[in-house]
């Protein structure tokens, strides 16, 4: 029997454990570089993540091992009366736990932070690509309501 999800903001020492969820990915192998120690840009990236008062990456964490992750960050502006907006990236689960229900849990813990960080929007992006991320974002009730651009540069 496993152990229930506890959370935690990560620290640098769950770096490489975050970037080896993320090349298990089908995009993220491709374009990540996995080393442990992580590389000088990864650890800067995530010093620089950590300066910031309202941006960190959430592990989750099962039996003492981190199983998910996903990033959150609180974004400020002056539509919606100046309320907050969550916008969460990166997630990603364990390969062999997937359709276990922790991405579920991952999801249901974001949206709890954004609540209580009076965010009145959560917001999150996901490659066209991923049919299986598009359902279940569906089934947490997101909708895909804005078309996106991005331009790699």
């Amino acid at each position: 029997m496993s152990d229930p999800l506890q959370y935690k903001i990560a620290q640098e020492r769950d770096l490489y454990d975050i970037l080896r969820l993320i090349a298990q990915d089908q995009l993220g192998s491709k374009r990540e570089t996995l080393s442990n120690p992580p590389t000088k840009a990864y650890l800067d990236a995530f010093e620089n993540m950590q300066s910031q008062k309202d941006n960190s990456f959430v592990v989750a964490i099962q039996n003492d091992k981190i199983v998910g992750c996903y990033q959150f960050t609180l974004i400020y502006g002056i539509s919606r009366g100046g309320a907050p907006r969550a916008q969460i990236e990166s997630v990603r689960v364990e390969q062999n736990l997937r359709g276990s229900g922790i991405g579920r849990e991952m999801m249901l813990d974001a949206i709890d932070r954004a609540k209580k960080s009076d965010c009145q929007l959560i917001q999150l992006t996901t490659d066209k690509s991923r049919d299986d991320a598009h359902r279940f974002y569906a089934n947490l009730g997101f909708t895909a309501s804005h078309l996106g651009y991005k331009m790699k540069i």
